[in-house]
């Protein structure tokens, strides 16, 4: 007996899409975007970067390694769905723990498997991103169609992903005392800088300044994160007021916030960066990078100029900024997330050099 179609995505253009479902029973709309990773659809749908957002992955086969809890990037991921092609409720993998399914039921987040990802990935690209509905297959599309235009994408994710209170990851003798701001911090960051010799302090977004000075810090990290960055006028603020007093390094959203404390400009791109494949050339050297990204948001070159900032990374393909810094300030920045970049020898890693930047404070 053929399998019955129980859940389909409408696209606010009227577009729909028929498939299966599995993950949560729930019904949800949500900004569509794409992944071109092959790997990782877990650290994807728990990466707080993601909140609210349908994930469509491009990779065809999903889940077939399923879910190692220990490598979750959050405890509590905000991801608004998976869309995959097919979908593997029978993992072959010594470590995992739970099936991707179960893992997005527990969650609360509704998938959808069996639709035609190419098609949607190439409307996607082409057309940039776009609200959506998951829902079941016996909802008229009439009515769908009228939730999504009634339906605002929720704003200020960074206060819904954040820390609501300062916590601590701690490592065996420490050299080095980092307060990082956490606007959706991912673990691997984390575990980054405590093999590094790093005791971390994890602290709210809107932590003030007064009690960052207070616990003596050798260098602030201002972590990545969902959302629009100029909704986020605390940690902007944050930044005009502690760069030049200790070594600051940004990546993902952080990055983008840095450089709206120092007035640059920073604008949302047609689809973003999304996956584990962007080749970023390192201008000091030549040496380019193939690194892994999650970002909507760009900043605008020609704004710049007179900032202080000077670009240090250049994405290869569209030649948009992937990397600023202030070599007086001791403050840089990135776009694409260090823990994860595959590069050539003879490149610096950056997290060495946030360690070298403290060392020489």
């Amino acid at each position: 007996m053929a399998r019955q179609f129980d859940r389909k995505l409408v696209l606010e253009n009227g577009d729909v899409y028929a498939g299966y479902a599995f993950g949560a029973d729930i019904e949800r709309v949500c900004e569509l975007v794409y992944n071109t990773a092959v790997v990782g659809y877990q650290e994807i749908i728990s990466d707080p970067s993601y909140t609210y957002q349908a994930v469509v992955m491009t990779y065809p086969l999903i889940g077939n390694y399923g879910v190692t809890e220990e490598d979750n990037e959050t405890n509590n991921p905000q991801i608004g769905a998976l869309i995959v092609r097919e979908y593997n409720d029978s993992p072959s993998n010594f470590r995992y723990t739970k099936t991707l399914g179960e893992t997005l039921e527990e969650d609360k987040v509704p998938g959808l498997e069996g639709i035609d990802t190419r098609k949607l990935t190439r409307f996607i690209r082409d057309n940039g991103s776009i609200k959506g509905m998951i829902c079941n297959f016996d909802r008229p599309t009439e009515e769908a169609l009228e939730i999504i235009k009634n339906t605002e994408i929720r704003k200020n994710a960074v206060s819904v992903v954040s820390c609501k209170k300062r916590w601590y990851s701690r490592t065996f003798n420490p050299k080095y005392n980092v307060i990082a701001i956490d606007c959706g911090i991912k673990h691997s960051i984390i575990r980054s800088l405590n093999a590094r010799g790093c005791n971390l302090t994890i602290v709210p977004w809107n932590t003030t300044i007064e009690e960052i000075e207070n616990m003596n810090p050798d260098g602030i990290l201002i972590s990545n994160g969902p959302g629009d960055p100029h909704e986020v006028k605390e940690v902007i603020e944050l930044v005009k007021k502690l760069r030049g007093r200790h070594p600051i390094f940004g990546i993902g959203l952080g990055h983008l916030l840095i450089n709206l404390a120092y007035g640059a400009e920073v604008y949302k791109m047609k689809n973003g960066h999304r996956g584990g494949n962007y080749p970023v050339k390192v201008l000091e050297n030549g040496k380019v990078l193939i690194t892994g990204q999650n970002h909507s948001y760009a900043v605008c070159a020609e704004s710049l100029e007179g900032t202080g900032l000077s670009v240090t990374c250049k994405n290869v393909v569209d030649g948009s900024v992937e990397g600023t810094e202030a070599k007086t300030d001791r403050v840089f920045s990135l776009q694409y997330h260090p823990d994860d970049t595959a590069g050539p020898e003879g490149t610096v890693n950056p997290f060495d050099r946030f360690i070298a930047m403290m060392e020489e404070k």
